[in-house]
């Protein structure tokens, strides 16, 4: 077991590996360099981080296991600054979204039996350490690299400590890694960016597309709201498989507007079944997406409705991951969208509002 962890970057993914380890594994020392002495500051106070300020690197020596929790060039960067102050005892490790281009990185300057790759495959809209949460990583594949020159032990004990945090460890190589997520995650984020501009560059100029945005749009294109910039940082840094997988997506799209062109009604329906036997499969909490433990429940439209049920919630201790209005009933029944942080709180809080006589809907 480690003793002594250091970060680099504190932000919604490096805050949420702080204290997610803070909770499971409080005897741990976790140190912390950002850029925001604000971020620094909150998790001292919080009693995450045992530093009350950014400190100078040379201080990262002292840790066991090295996080880098920065865009995958800074990370890089990054390294040249480690290696000379760390034992060959040290792992280093890094969350980044694109594997290759680091393991290159580490190889070339000579870290490799020094490096294992990670990569939690959750995340947020939202940035910022004031963002993050120790219950992130709850039940999320935790994406781990094997560079064959690490030793194995040291990989297993890195899988046990990450299973030990409340993720699900799941070996790879860099070369898989970055060919799925770009699959699951760079190319999806493309879409939604697209997806948004085409309503921008297409809306009249009333913006009415704008005005009557909701459902499924709202819900496509959530993830465009996350940051620009690292967003910029994967597309270059992993471009060779976002080229190759956006390629094989217009394929997909190419089928749709055949069959819509020759008015092909049996191959429309068929390719949206195929879509929504594929993703159905998928919400069971296994494969590739995550469980989501949420539910819609009617309410009344009037002034504290919502406050009802929150407060309905609160005094249960039934507590509430998030809850958002859905403005039209293009999908579901329900108006309130409630998601819990766990499985049994979601059937705790279904029972309790339906003993209240709320309609809710799963």
């Amino acid at each position: 077991m480690y003793n002594k962890i250091g970060l680099i970057g504190l932000g919604l993914i490096g805050g949420s590996v702080a204290k997610s380890i803070k909770s499971k594994h409080n005897n741990i020392e976790i140190i912390a360099i950002d850029n925001s002495e604000t971020s620094i500051e909150t998790a001292f106070n919080e009693g995450i981080i045992s530093n009350d300020k950014t400190f100078p690197i040379s201080k990262l020596a002292e840790c066991d296991l090295i996080f880098l929790c920065t865009p995958v060039a800074v990370n890089i960067s990054y390294l040249t600054k480690l290696k000379p102050i760390i034992s060959p005892n040290t792992i280093i490790s890094d969350v980044g979204s694109v594997k290759g281009e680091m393991e290159q990185a580490v190889s070339d300057i000579g870290l490799s039996s020094q490096f294992i790759g990670a990569h939690p495959m959750c995340g947020s809209e939202k940035t910022g350490y004031e963002n993050s949460s120790d219950h992130l990583f709850e039940n999320a594949y935790f994406l781990i690299t094997d560079n064959k020159v690490v030793d194995r032990d040291k990989i297993d004990e890195f899988k046990e400590f990450i299973r030990s945090i409340g993720a699900l460890p799941l070996l790879t190589t860099s070369d898989e890694h970055d060919y799925i997520t770009g699959g699951i995650s760079h190319i999806p984020h493309i879409i939604s960016a697209g997806l948004v501009n085409f309503v921008m560059n297409n809306d009249n100029s009333s913006h009415t597309m704008r005005t009557v945005a909701a459902g499924g749009f709202r819900d496509i294109t959530r993830i465009s709201s996350a940051s620009p910039v690292m967003w910029q940082n994967i597309c270059l840094t992993n471009k060779d498989k976002i080229l190759e997988l956006l390629d094989k997506y217009i394929v997909e799209l190419k089928k749709f507007g055949a069959a819509i062109t020759d008015g092909d009604s049996n191959e429309i329906l068929n390719l949206f079944e195929e879509a929504k036997e594929y993703r159905d499969s998928l919400s069971i909490g296994k494969g590739l997406i995550n469980k989501v433990h949420e539910f819609y429940c009617d309410i009344f439209d009037e002034a504290g409705a919502i406050a009802n049920v929150a407060t309905l919630l609160a005094v249960n201790n039934l507590n509430i991951k998030n809850i958002g209005i859905v403005h039209n009933r293009e999908f579901r029944n329900g108006v309130l969208r409630i998601e819990m942080y766990k499985e049994e709180d979601k059937n705790a809080a279904i029972s309790l509002l339906e003993n209240r006589h709320y309609t809710v809907y799963q």
